[in-house]
């Protein structure tokens, strides 16, 4: 464990006995009135707390949501950092929640979607998806998840439409291209994906988990040197040594199996992503 996330999980700890604490209290009713009133975190709090690590963001968040549950922002913030830890089933439920109070919330809806993509299961997501999708007509990110989406749940056609939509409201959308070719991917067509990827990173709000696809999508085709270059770059020498040894490793077993179709799923698409995050 790093010590990043070691003293995150100190913190975790403390906050709950502190929460624990405050939610027994003593039986009092002179020390009850004496408890400080807990209050929501201001502007500037919740702007510090939004550059932390996804473990301290959903401690933050938790809190956030039982001083005002109520409130549309820290549910849809809680529901975030849960799906990045990886809590996919709990980030649903916060998501839901907040729709109890705003059934028009569009984040909450795209909240919902994500955790339901993540966890495998995006059927489950597309009701969501496709009401924000009537709810916000020009906005292009529950296009870009419903493609996601409809690819994971074998609507091919219906994919490639939405992705043509989102890219027509948000033209050259890096996140939108990265979406497309990594459904390229798993369709086993790297060289497809590419293709979209190339257009991906050539974007200023181009991240660096979508240079470290076109490098996947490079590597599966053979092109290691290529590939190398861009995880040297975005990655520290022992991830990146990771990377690339797995990137050899599924080159070595598509070149071994001799069918390139099958090279890639949607389970070593994940490998990889969870790869960049040792």
């Amino acid at each position: 464990m790093s010590r990043t996330r070691a003293l995150s999980s100190l913190a975790l700890i403390a906050l709950t006995v502190v929460g624990g604490l405050a939610l027994t209290g003593p039986a009092s009713a002179q020390t009850e009135q004496a408890a400080a009133p807990r209050v929501p975190a201001t502007a500037e709090q919740r702007a510090a707390y939004g550059r932390l690590d996804p473990l301290a963001r959903s401690v933050f968040w938790s809190r956030e949501v039982e001083v005002n549950p109520a409130d549309p922002v820290a549910g849809v913030k809680l529901a975030e950092a849960l799906r990045q830890l990886g809590q996919n089933d709990q980030a649903v439920i916060a998501a839901q929640q907040v729709l109890v109070t705003q059934p028009q919330n569009v984040d909450a809806m795209l909240e919902i979607g994500r955790a339901h993509i993540a966890r495998g299961q995006a059927f489950y997501g597309i009701g969501a998806l496709e009401q924000a999708k009537g709810l916000a007509p020009t906005d292009w990110r529950p296009l870009s998840l419903l493609g996601v989406a409809y690819q994971q749940v074998r609507r091919a056609d219906d994919a490639r439409a939405a992705w043509n939509e989102a890219l027509r409201l948000s033209p050259n959308n890096a996140e939108v291209l990265n979406n497309a070719a990594m459904a390229q991917m798993t369709g086993g067509d790297p060289s497809g994906a590419e293709t979209l990827l190339r257009q991906a990173v050539a974007q200023p709000n181009a991240s660096m988990q979508m240079r470290l696809n076109l490098a996947m999508a490079l590597g599966l085709q053979g092109k290691i040197g290529e590939a190398e270059q861009i995880i040297r770059r975005d990655l520290p020498p022992d991830a990146a040594e990771r990377n690339l040894e797995w990137l050899r490793n599924q080159t070595r077993q598509t070149a071994t199996a001799g069918v390139a179709t099958d090279a890639v799923s949607p389970a070593l698409v994940r490998t990889w992503s969870s790869l960049q995050g040792q």
